[in-house]
């Protein structure tokens, strides 16, 4: 199984979302390959953004990627494709080469579960305690992800 996690600029909630999970996925024994892309290449090449890398080293997360923007061929390489919000799924799902690869595409939301949410914020604007909520949030979805996943197997 492949997921790649998707924002808009690869640097706070993607790059979160990829370590979390594959942290996670890990621990429950769950194999998987797992990358994060952005919608824009701004920040290709960059490091998370140090906020979200502190906020994440208190959780003990390394955030060690560096920001990719999305590929034609991440729609055929990856299984699933997770968007962090509305405009994030409405630009891949309109990326996307085909219907099937279309149907990759879905909300990271929708696998909370202990919190209420339509979609991962953008704390990129927002003070620190941003950080950490989307932080919670991402340790919701993607534990969820690595049940279902646990499940399918």
């Amino acid at each position: 199984m492949r997921i790649l996690f998707v924002c808009l600029g690869n640097i706070c909630r993607s790059v979160a979302a990829q370590h979390v999970f594959e942290r996670l996925a890990a621990e429950a024994g769950v194999a998987v390959e797992a990358d994060s892309a952005g919608l824009i290449g701004y920040h290709a090449g960059e490091l998370a953004d140090e906020r979200m890398r502190h906020a994440a080293s208190r959780r003990g997360y390394r955030l060690t990627h560096r920001s990719r923007p999305v590929e034609a061929a991440d729609f055929e390489r990856f299984d699933l494709i997770f968007g962090m919000d509305e405009r994030n799924v409405e630009k891949l799902r309109r990326m996307a080469p085909t219907p099937e690869a279309a149907a990759k595409v879905k909300r990271m939301a929708d696998c909370l579960t202990r919190h209420t949410a339509d979609h991962i914020p953008d704390p990129y604007y927002d003070g620190p305690e941003a950080f950490d909520h989307v932080l919670d949030l991402l340790e919701d979805a993607c534990a969820e992800l690595v049940r279902r996943l646990q499940k399918d197997s």
